[in-house]
């Protein structure tokens, strides 16, 4: 063979230098192509946003004051749905901790109130409780997730009208204790500081939650309450908004061998887009986040992970992954980094919707059981605006009962 002349060679590399911009420019467009042609096939199901937080707090639940198609003093929009693919969202009903013993209660109803009104307000979403109904919605199916079970106050009665107003999750925990359950969070609330990770009446709610259908989230768990519940648990569990500990040792993230444990129970990890979680803090790009997106599928696989972005949530998103917009964006980049259609159409839809389904056939296995009756133990919830009726000395009710009994007496006439 003649050899190319030194002339030859160096007009060669030159024209090779040339047409790398076209042929880089006609891979990315060719892979922008095939994540939108993927997300039309599989709109993506996201874990968690915050948006319902953020119109309490701007707009004190006004709905009447805001257009949600075209709000821009949010992270998330209708139209910023669209364009990121969205198929089903679920919404989470948050409060703050420090309503943990006061008003959590009726503070979450008003959250969940809001994230009704809205799914019927616009026409864009539609409110769906069951898998069967994300599957046959054509519009954005909204979900509901509480998040933290201070927000049940203790209570399995509050837990179950919770599900019949439509709440499919329950984060056990947000940055403080509950009486049953640990956070993660350390040195933040000083509610119920303690050792234990789930007491007694812990393991009953678990229990109740397999029992009704609903799905157990153990995002903000300490690591050793999120193992004690796939110790009990009959059912898949999901972190609805977490990371890759190996990669950020943050507590709010999940180690390895938690991410086994979701393996063997067929669960789900739903990857966070907060900097502080993907890259400790440090500032972060849409590569940061499919590095969590490797790890997880490494120890545990592609099977168990989906996506929980956390708009709305939190300040501080990775570039390029800045609000509701851009989920095609991190589609593209594992679709560079060789995941498989399959393993994507999992990611955005499939792995959501098997957990879901199993948690339904769980709960549908124990139709014939009664409702748990179980009550956390007083001393675990002394507080002042709690009630014990069985408290109440005996005289204080048969005074009461005389002064009902004489109200239902007829009026005496003096004659």
């Amino acid at each position: 063979m003649r050899l190319m002349s030194s002339v030859g060679l160096s007009h060669f590399i030159t024209w090779i230098f040339c047409i790398l911009p076209f042929i880089s420019s006609f891979n990315d467009g060719h892979i922008k192509e095939q994540a939108v042609n993927l997300m039309k096939k599989f709109p993506l199901i996201d874990g968690h946003n915050d948006l319902a937080l953020q119109l309490r707090k701007m707009y004190n639940n006004r709905l009447s004051k805001i257009n949600l198609r075209t709000l821009n003093s949010t992270r998330t929009n209708l139209e910023k749905l669209k364009a990121g693919r969205v198929g089903a969202q679920f919404w989470s009903a948050y409060v703050l901790c420090n309503a943990q013993d006061k008003d959590a209660v009726r503070l979450t109803l008003e959250q969940i109130d809001v994230i009704k009104r809205m799914c019927k307000e616009y026409e864009e979403l539609e409110l769906v409780t069951s898998s069967s109904g994300i599957s046959d919605s054509t519009k954005i199916a909204c979900l509901i997730g509480l998040e933290g079970g201070h927000s049940i106050d203790s209570s399995l009665g509050t837990l179950r009208m919770f599900y019949d107003l439509g709440v499919r999750y329950m984060t056990l925990t947000h940055t403080c204790n509950t009486p049953w359950a640990e956070t993660s969070a350390t040195g933040i609330h000083s509610f119920y500081q303690r050792g234990t990770s789930l007491t007694e009446f812990g393991k009953e709610v678990i229990k109740e939650m397999n029992r009704i259908g609903m799905i157990i989230d153990l995002s903000h768990t300490s690591f050793n309450t999120s193992r004690a519940v796939l110790e009990i648990t009959k059912a898949p569990v999901i972190f609805s908004h977490s990371a890759a500990f190996a990669l950020c040792p943050r507590t709010r993230n999940v180690p390895d061998d938690i991410l086994l444990s979701i393996r063997k129970n067929q669960g789900l990890v739903m990857v966070n887009f907060y900097t502080e979680l993907i890259a400790c803090g440090k500032s972060a790009n849409i590569s940061t986040v499919a590095d969590h997106f490797d790890q997880i599928k490494m120890i545990a696989g592609a099977e168990y992970i989906g996506i929980g972005g956390d708009y709305d949530g939190v300040n501080g998103f990775p570039i390029g992954l800045e609000d509701a917009s851009k989920y095609p964006s991190l589609i593209e980049e594992l679709l560079r980094r060789g995941w498989s259609e399959e393993e994507l159409g999992g990611v955005l839809r499939n792995n959501f919707l098997r957990v879901f389904s199993q948690v339904e056939r769980v709960r549908d296995e124990q139709m014939s059981l009664k409702p748990n009756e179980e009550e956390v133990p007083a001393d675990e919830v002394n507080y002042a605006c709690r009630l014990d009726l069985r408290a109440l000395a005996r005289n204080t009710f048969l005074n009461s009962n005389a002064q009902e009994s004489g109200r239902h007496n007829p009026i005496q006439v003096k004659p």
